[in-house]
Formats: structure tokens, C-alpha cells, sequence
């Protein structure tokens, strides 16, 4: 047999075992298996966008996890105002993507008029009311409640006995992170006044950062926002102010924005919440209804405090893990609006 010949053999008999070979599994971000549905997911942002460096942001982290670890085609669409909601709802869902996140409880009724109409999406709304149907998810917070711990860490850490909050819009959302804030100050130091200013929006970070100086100007040193980009500025005020002055971060952990000058971050887990939404899809174990998440649930909490937890003395740092485990328990309920908090009682913490 001529040698030519026997290469082109030799090579022929490598190509078919080659061709043999089963396919390797699928790798985070992968696509799935053959004869597995792809998972498709996507979300829309309220106004202040995918880098409010907070409650977008976190949303989408929830779908980039999806996609590391299901696998999924994931996106995200920007509203600039307010009636791109049902036009981005919508577009999501002519675009036949199976599950498809509503960021924000101003979407509620975009989200009422569009999901009826596609039946076969799964449609979840953050902190809003999801309509009564079958493919339809609310993800709720008990902010109050993780708000809570970072009033009592503030109440705790006060050098001057006043500390500050900084609200987006006045609405019952926002006032619940205001009343657990105060009924933790009130419960680790009675005597500390709590300065309280709103924006009256989601996106001036210059009214933010004004406010937030107003109240330090004013004798606080510790100032928690839950005001969306605004917060932005209200960090940045702490930073200008020097030494001795903190921001309380909200939704992500916010503290590496000024590294020093955010005291900590009341976390509120939207990526966890999103990305089990994603999950559960592609499981085929979705569940309609109401996802309620507080301390207990791993829903809310407190930032590691990276860059400040060395300024905390240990005793503040096990009154706060005293009190995050009795509301953790059922024997701590926070007060979650004006009228709760006339009555709160501040509990005796060991």
C-alpha cells in the first residue's frame, strides 16, 4: 500500500473518532444541553437606571447570575420616563422572552395592562403589586426591618446624638425605611434626634447631596438615604464633610462608593430575589402570588462594613446581631409606618 494511501486511511479513521465523541456539559453561561429550552430573561428599570448603583443594578446582577449559572440570553431595557414601562413590558414580551422582571413598583399598572395579554411569560414586579394571574409574581421587602438595624447601628455609633435620613419620594414604601430607621435609633439611644428630609424624586443627586449637607450642617454625623440616585449625592456630602461624618448606603452595598465614609449598607436582595424568580422558570416550579422577604428569609440585612467595621466596638456589633436574631425570631416586630411608631416600644436588648 502506497504511504499516501495509508495517511489519508489513518486521517479518515481520526475524523470518525473525533466525530464520535459525546459533547462535553454545558459551563456557566453555556447554553443548555441539546433538547433543553434556553432560558430567556429580561428586565426594565424605573428612571433611575442600571447605574443608580443600587436598586437596578442589583436587579440586574439577579439576571447576570441567570445567565452564569442557568445558562440564560439575558437583557435589560432603560425606561427615561415614565410611559416607556408598558412599551418596554411590552416589547419584552412580543420578543417572547419567558420570564421578564418589572423593576419598581411605579410599574404596576403598565404591568396590569400588559400581562394579561401574554399569558405564556412570567412577569414578577419588585416591590409592587403583581396582577391575580397565574404567570404573575410580586417580590416584596420588609425594608423596615433591615432598616431597622442600621438605625440602631447609627443610634449606637452617634458622636453629636443626631443623625439624619434622606427619602426619595414621600410614599408608604420609603416611609417604612424611615419608621424602622427611627424605631432603631430610638432603641439603642432614646435620646438621639433623627433629622428627616425628602427629594421628591429618584435621580438629583445634587438635591441628594444637599440635603444630606443641610442635616450634617445641622449637627448630624450619620445620615441612611433611601432615595435611589439621589443617595449618590448623599454619600458624596459625607465624603466632602471629612472625618467623623457617614452615609448609610441602601439596597446594594454602597460601601465601597466612598471607602470610609458609608458606616453601612442596608442590603436588600433583589439579585437573590430576581435570580430565584429565573430559577424557578426554568425549574418548572414558578409559583404565582407573593414573595414576602425580610431578616429571617436572608431577604434584607446589613454590608460585611468592609472599609468601617474596625471603628465599631464589639459590644455595638453584638447588641445589632441581638437584635437582628429577635426580629429574626418573631419577638422584635418593627414598626413599619407613623402610626406603628407612635406606639413602638423599644425592647430591652441583652
Amino acid at each position: 500500500m502506497r504511504a499516501t494511501h495509508l495517511l489519508l486511511i489513518l486521517s479518515a479513521l481520526v475524523l470518525l473518532s473525533a466525530c464520535a465523541k459525546k459533547p462535553s456539559a454545558p459551563t456557566s453561561g453555556e447554553a443548555p444541553a441539546a433538547g433543553k429550552k434556553k432560558l430567556r430573561a429580561a428586565m426594565v428599570t424605573d428612571i433611575a437606571g442600571i447605574g443608580d448603583r443600587s436598586f437596578n443594578e442589583s436587579a440586574w446582577r439577579g439576571l447576570q447570575r441567570a445567565q452564569k449559572e442557568l445558562g440564560a440570553e439575558v437583557r435589560y431595557l432603560e425606561s427615561a420616563k415614565l410611559p416607556d414601562y408598558e412599551q418596554n413590558l411590552r416589547l419584552l414580551a412580543q420578543q417572547k422572552y419567558d420570564v421578564v422582571i418589572a423593576v419598581g413598583f411605579a410599574m404596576e399598572d403598565a404591568l396590569k395592562k400588559v400581562a394579561p395579554q401574554f399569558p405564556n411569560v412570567i412577569f414578577a414586579i419588585v416591590d409592587g403589586n403583581a396582577p391575580a394571574l397565574p404567570n404573575c409574581v410580586s417580590l416584596k421587602f420588609r425594608e423596615h426591618e433591615g432598616s431597622f438595624l442600621v438605625g440602631a447601628l447609627a443610634g449606637a455609633m452617634t458622636k453629636t446624638g443626631t443623625v439624619g435620613f434622606v427619602g426619595g419620594m414621600e410614599i408608604p414604601l420609603i416611609k417604612k425605611f424611615e419608621a424602622g430607621y427611627r424605631a432603631g435609633v430610638m432603641t439603642t439611644n432614646p435620646k438621639a434626634k433623627v433629622l428627616v428630609g425628602y427629594t421628591g424624586n429618584w435621580t438629583d443627586t445634587a438635591k441628594g447631596k444637599e440635603l444630606a449637607l443641610s442635616q450634617f450642617e445641622r449637627g448630624a454625623d450619620i445620615v441612611y438615604h433611601a432615595s435611589g440616585q439621589c443617595g449618590l449625592g448623599v454619600i458624596e456630602a459625607a465624603k466632602e464633610r471629612g472625618k467623623g461624618h457617614f452615609a448609610i448606603g441602601v439596597d446594594s452595598d454602597q460601601d465601597y462608593i466612598a471607602p470610609g465614609f458609608v458606616l453601612t449598607s442596608m442590603i436588600k436582595s433583589v439579585d437573590n430575589a430576581v435570580f430565584g424568580v429565573c430559577k424557578s422558570v426554568a425549574e418548572g416550579t414558578f409559583q404565582p402570588g407573593t414573595r414576602d422577604l425580610g431578616i429571617k428569609e436572608g431577604g434584607v440585612g446589613l454590608s460585611p462594613m468592609q472599609y468601617t467595621k474596625h471603628l465599631v466596638p464589639k459590644e455595638v456589633l453584638d447588641k445589632i446581631e441581638n437584635l437582628r436574631q429577635m426580629i429574626a425570631d418573631g419577638k422584635l416586630k418593627v414598626p413599619q409606618s407613623e402610626e406603628e411608631l407612635k406606639t413602638f416600644q423599644p425592647p430591652a436588648v441583652p
